[in-house]
């Protein structure tokens, strides 16, 4: 039996799922992307783009109707807004918060589902009897079935009676959703955290530290779709990037919705975010490893100059800052219940360029917010020019049920949001074809990620998350060199990338290069 998981929104979302694989892996399930052959269809959807939302409604639409031919069984979960999850009950046959991720097999077993862990994954000849009817299982029928599929393979499931021999990977239901799903998993409100991930990649992988949001900005749903900030024990974040490190993960990103407000929730008992940094580049002064450790999104009221002042101490901790600034008009952002004021932020940014001259400086942009004047927008326009941004995520504004501001007229005509899109995209454009520019002849340390659109060619980013591609030497197979670190001299720039000659393909373990981006 095979699965077809779908993730949409951000990189939250996508760590949610890999989590949610591993469960639904450790049942026996087979991955497969091609939703027509899935006997399991889930969604990790987004209420925080209407886009998203819309998508999570035409692939339930058809899946519903594949029902008419074929069984099969769905399910969502992720970032839900209370309105979306009342019409999701009607639609699918599960839904379930990532709080409730421990308790999915459950919920299987008592919807009546037969897993490939149970006896309906095997032919009668298997289990000597006729295959019965999976969908009227009680849960004694369920459990039964799961217990004669054990017989059938010489696995015992009687705790009393398990030996060593009863525990490697794979022996059982029981003992691979244990692997999976640890005993001390049950805690409602981060308890998920404990499921170890089924990462997607040999070699960059996302952790979260960090649940929720207590900003609660008038345009954002994120506080009444994760609920208020819980922060993820220290201990378990530490071991899980000691276990990436020592597998040779070559980036790693901590997720939160606002990850410098880390350990604030917890009343003094746990360490603050500096502090957990702190903590993750001893990790790589310790091992000798090289990696580069990245983390987003902060929130511009809360980036201390001992964050910074951290990350320029460890070479592991990468020089690359995404610091959203949603609008560079101090009205807007007080509309926006923002927290921070443009001088505020132009403080913090000041900061970055003093303690980290080398970073790379990201963010995120709202066009059309409500009640967005010309004068106001060209206030974030000259925000743009005046940070030099390496890169910007623009996006146009669109209301969302339950934040605040769906309250209010969504009152900028949509070709006008995109002609300011538009307008921010030229300007995003220009500055970062200068800074690239500026980085021809200069030699640049990549991770190569994957084969390049260009044939012939790899891609890679820079410590500051800059793409760069490069076209392959002759008598090199590409996939030898992604996942690794390589050496390119930069030949040629274009607007939001540049391009190189490979020099050198090595795994130092030293300190950080003496020239970096």
């Amino acid at each position: 039996m095979k699965y077809c998981l779908l993730h949409l929104g951000c990189q939250m979302n996508m760590s949610d799922s890999e989590r949610i694989r591993s469960v639904v892996e450790a049942m026996g399930y087979e991955r497969t992307e091609s939703e027509e052959e899935a006997d399991l269809l889930g969604i990790v959807a987004c209420s925080v783009r209407q886009k998203a939302i819309d998508k999570v409604y035409s692939k339930i639409s058809k899946w519903n109707d594949w029902k008419q031919e074929r069984s099969l069984v769905t399910f969502v979960s992720g970032c839900i807004l209370p309105t979306d999850k009342e019409k999701f009950l009607t639609r699918f046959d599960m839904l379930f918060t990532i709080q409730e991720l421990p308790d999915f097999p459950n919920m299987l077993r008592q919807y009546g589902i037969a897993t490939p862990l149970s006896a309906g994954a095997l032919d009668a000849s298997v289990l000597g009897h006729d295959e019965p009817d999976y969908q009227q299982h009680s849960d004694a029928g369920a459990e039964r079935a799961a217990d004669q599929l054990a017989a059938s393979l010489g696995i015992t499931t009687d705790p009393d009676k398990l030996t060593e021999a009863d525990t490697p990977a794979g022996t059982g239901a029981a003992t691979a959703l244990a692997e999976v799903i640890p005993p001390d998993s049950a805690d409602p409100k981060k308890g998920y955290w404990k499921v170890k991930p089924s990462y997607q990649s040999k070699f960059d992988a996302y952790i979260p530290i960090q649940n929720g949001c207590d900003k609660f900005c008038s345009f954002c749903a994120v506080p009444y779709t994760r609920g208020r900030e819980v922060s993820r024990p220290s201990a378990e974040i530490l071991a899980e990037v000691r276990d990436l490190v020592e597998h040779d993960y070559k980036s790693i990103t901590l997720l939160g919705q606002n990850v410098n407000s880390y350990g604030l929730d917890r009343n003094g008992d746990e360490m603050d975010f500096p502090q957990l940094m702190r903590e993750v580049g001893e990790i790589g002064r310790e091992t000798g490893k090289e990696f580069w450790v990245y983390f987003t999104s902060p929130h511009p009221r809360d980036m201390t100059e001992e964050l910074l002042e951290v990350i320029a101490e460890y070479p592991v901790l990468a020089n690359q800052i995404h610091l959203p600034i949603q609008s560079g008009d101090d009205k807007v952002l007080i509309k926006m219940h923002r927290q921070h004021n443009a001088e505020r932020y132009r403080q913090v940014v000041a900061n970055v360029r003093r303690i980290l001259p080398e970073a790379t400086l990201f963010t995120d942009i709202i066009v059309g917010f409500t009640g967005e004047t010309e004068e106001q927008f060209q206030n974030t326009r000259k925000a743009i020019e005046e940070y030099r941004y390496n890169m910007a995520f623009i996006a146009m504004y669109s209301p969302r049920p339950g934040a605040a501001s769906s309250r209010w007229a969504d009152d900028i005509d949509q070709d006008e949001k995109k002609r300011r899109l538009h307008e921010l995209t030229e300007v995003l454009q220009q500055v970062s074809r200068e800074h690239n520019n500026a980085m021809i002849g200069r030699t640049v340390r990549l991770l190569v990620d994957r084969e390049d659109r260009k044939d012939g060619y790899l891609s890679g980013r820079t410590e500051g998350k800059l793409i760069v591609r490069f076209p392959v030497p002759d008598g090199i197979q590409p996939d030898h060199l992604i996942g690794s670190f390589v050496d390119v001299t930069i030949t040629a720039a274009a607007n939001l990338s540049m391009e190189g000659e490979l020099i050198a393909s090595r795994e130092p373990a030293g300190s950080r290069q003496a020239v970096e981006v």
